[in-house]
Order: structure tokens, then sequence, then C-alpha cells
């Protein structure tokens, strides 16, 4: 019997925990272990396009994929797509929860890990240690790392002046997602999606996971703990709901629930998405012989404004690499189909994100995103 693939990650990981959770609810046996070995080093970093950055699967027969997207649009491949809804109207809601997970959650997430050290100093530091050498070096290492991510907070629009404003959004955002999951199991019924699969990248490496947030979700947001919980266990888990059917709403449905939590989630993923989207193309213009070039996390600073303050983030065109997806779905429907998810996009604030698109496509080659 051969290995089961490895998955290097650690358990603190926000993209770590997409991949884990894909794995875990398709029955893909795995081992996970730190990227901090002489294997990883001398022949998945390589393989994985020369970039450091978890997650990384290394399947039986030593191919590598680096990226929890490309992890997952493999084994969906290769297994009949099993978590991608065949309808129209939930699959483009599913890739549409992709991005504003694995994207759009990133201020919260990194402001309640980093700006509460009374509660998450201590619980974070084990963790950033256990994967470093032994003694004074390893802990001089956590602490230049731990270091490095606060400053990559601060990227993201996690300022002391919008403190305020990142608790205040996720509160709203975080009472949206516990009514749906007190109503669903999932994003779109008894099954989960790619969606999903997004959206538990911030829900559990970050926010169901260090105490500061953690202890909110369990006090204030008891369904949306159960989701999470859900979300990394091999069986359905639907034990407190009547209907336990494992199947995604019937007649393509996209329940009011849904919608709420995306109207909550609009206030600042739309103008963000917009204000990169100039950014980068902006970018792009003053760019030559990008193609077949690496693309860089970020690019620049984009502006923008929530209630009232100004928010200064990092314009990722990662963002758009999975945006692409969903506006891609959208252009091959049907023009009936269209205007039913027009009407949904309208009720819940997200039309423009269909319009959010940059002057260049990204694709990947040798494990990287790039230019093309």
């Amino acid at each position: 019997m051969s290995s089961p693939l490895t998955l290097y990650g650690v358990s603190h990981s926000l993209y770590t925990g997409r991949a884990r959770s894909y794995l875990i609810k398709a029955g893909i046996p795995y081992r996970e272990q730190p990227p901090n070995t002489a294997h990883y080093k001398n022949h998945v970093l390589p393989n994985a396009g020369g970039r450091r950055g978890i997650p990384v699967v290394e399947l039986e027969d030593g191919d590598v994929i680096r990226d929890g997207a490309a992890i997952i649009d493999h084994f969906e491949a290769v297994s009949g797509h099993p978590f991608s809804p065949a309808t129209p109207k939930q699959n483009f809601f599913s890739l549409l929860f992709d991005v504003i997970g694995a994207e759009g959650l990133l201020r919260p997430a990194m402001h309640y890990r980093w700006n509460f050290d009374e509660e998450n100093l201590d619980f974070l530091m084990f963790h950033f240690q256990m994967i470093m050498p032994p003694g004074d070096v390893g802990a001089e290492m956590a602490r230049k790392s731990a270091g490095q991510m606060r400053q990559a907070a601060m990227g993201f629009g996690v300022m002391p002046d919008t403190y305020g404003l990142v608790e205040a959004l996720y509160a709203d955002q975080l009472t949206a997602m516990d009514h749906h999951f007190k109503a669903h199991g999932y994003l779109l019924g008894g099954r989960p999606s790619i969606g999903d699969f997004g959206l538990i990248a911030p829900m559990f490496g970050h926010l169901g996971r260090d105490p500061k947030p953690m202890m909110q979700i369990q006090r204030e947001a008891k369904h949306v703990f159960r989701w999470v919980e859900r979300m990394n266990r091999s069986e359905p888990d639907l034990v407190e709901f009547e209907d336990k059917s494992e199947t995604y709403l019937p007649g393509d449905q996209i329940p009011d629930t849904l919608i709420n939590l995306l109207s909550s989630m609009a206030e600042d993923f739309v103008p963000e998405t917009l204000a990169a989207a100039d950014c980068i193309n902006g970018w792009l213009s003053e760019q030559s012989e990008l193609a077949g070039t690496e693309c860089a996390r970020g690019v620049g600073f984009a502006s923008f404004e929530v209630r009232g303050t100004s928010i200064s983030a990092l314009a990722q065109p990662y963002r758009f690499y999975l945006l692409k997806r969903a506006q891609d779905a959208y252009d091959n429907m049907d023009a009936d189909t269209r205007r039913d998810i027009d009407t949904l996009l309208a009720a819940c604030n997200m039309t423009p994100v269909l319009q959010a698109r940059l002057s260049r496509n990204i694709g990947r080659d040798n494990n990287l995103e790039v230019w093309l």
C-alpha cells in the first residue's frame, strides 16, 4: 500500500486550513508535516516553484502542488468535482464565497491574531516556536517570524485608526454567519462546497482557533463554532438539524440567510475590490514584458472608504485570480440565469464584483501564479 500524500502546513496557518479541510471532507488520507525538513528543502521547495509558503502537498508519486486553490482544483478534477455544485447559481455563489473567505476576511483574521497579546501571545509563540529549532536560536526565529506577520497585518489595512471599524464589521458578519449556520449545515445545504473551504481558511486558522476570537465565536456565534468543527470532521456532523440530507439545497436555491451574509460582507469587500482593481490596472498599464512572470503578493496600496473610515491595503492580484472563476461562471451562463444572479447580487450589494476585472489575466506555471 502506498504512503498517503503529505500536506506541508501548520495548525495555525490560515491557508493550510483550507486544504486540510478539503482532504478531510474528501476522505483523502494524508499526513501533515511542517515545512522544515531536509526533504522539504531539497525536493518539495524546488518543485513548488521555489516559493516558500504553505500549504503544499506532495503526492504519492512525488509530484508537488503549491497553493490551497490548486490543491483543491487537482482533487476536484480527478474525483468528478464532488464539492462543486452542478447547478449554475449555487456554483457561482460557491466560487464567490471562495474568494471572500480566502481574501476578503484577512483584516479581522490578522487583527484578532496580532492585536490582543494578553490573550493570544503565549499561544501564538508556542506554535511559532514548535516549528523552529530548539533553544534560544529557535525562539529568536519565532519572534522574528511573528514580527513579520504583525507588519503584514498593517499591510492589509489593520491600523490603530481602523481597529474599531474592523471589529464592528466583523461583529455584523459573525451575526449574519450565525443566522445562516443555524438554518443550514454548510453554505449551500447539507454538503460543503468550494465556498465553504475558502471560508474555513480564516475562520479556523485564525478566528476559530486563536484564544481571543475563538472565545468571541463560542460566546456570540455558537452555530458558527459548530460549522468550524463540522468542517474539520470527516462525517457530515449534522446532528442538530432535523433534515440530515447530505446534499445541496434543491432547485438551485440560494437561501435568504446567505444573501444577508453576503450583504454584510459587501460593505468592505466591494470597495476594496474596486479600489484594488484600479490600483493593479494602473500598475499594469505601466509594465511591459510581463507575460510569464510571477505575480507578486501585492503591487501597491489601494485606498477606499468604509463607514466614513479610510483604509489603505495592499492591492493583491491573487484576489482577482480567484474572483475571475466566479466571473467566468457568470459569463458562461444563459441570459435567464444571469438575470437571476443579477437580482441576487443587487439584493446583497455585490453587483460591482462582476465588473472588477484586471486588464491582464493570471494563470499558473511551475506551481506559481503568473501574468498571462
